[in-house]
């Protein structure tokens, strides 16, 4: 597939994560393109448009308004059309319970989001080389399930 970079969404409602993935993607060594939505229904709204960039990975908070992820995993994993695109749920709180459903749903990457910008810098380069040689290499998505 060698794509020259990776799309990538965030959706999150507090703008200092979106601030803090945004500069975490800028210093990889991999040409990120980053779009951003503060909820779960504009999200949904942009990936539905005819003319939306389907990204390779989509990163959702676990508690986004608007629509929540789950919503969002389920209209994802039933649309073909996002067949090939990677999900990530996040949260900082999020039970053993609440991570098994994101795995059961389909999603493929679920994240308890450090505090420091640190180790989430170190998580998030972790899922996005995991990722960008899952979209160069070929790998089976259908068997990409990662809990960080």
């Amino acid at each position: 597939m060698n794509k020259e970079f990776l799309n990538v969404i965030v959706a999150d409602n507090d703008e200092n994560t979106l601030i803090f993935f945004k500069n975490i993607f800028k210093e990889l060594k991999i040409s990120i393109k980053v779009q951003c939505f503060n909820n779960g229904k504009n999200l949904m709204e942009y990936l539905n448009n005819n003319d939306a960039v389907v990204p390779e990975i989509v990163f959702i908070n676990y508690a986004i308004p608007g629509k929540d992820s789950m919503e969002c995993i389920d209209e994802l994993k039933a649309n073909p059309k996002f067949s090939n695109m990677v999900t990530a749920i996040y949260s900082e709180e999020i039970s053993e319970n609440e991570i098994e459903e994101t795995f059961v749903k389909g999603n493929n990457i679920c994240i308890r989001k450090p505090s420091d910008f640190g180790t989430l810098k170190k998580v998030l380069t972790e899922v996005i080389t995991i990722n960008w040689q899952y979209h160069t290499s070929g790998l089976n998505k259908d068997n990409f399930i990662l809990k960080v």
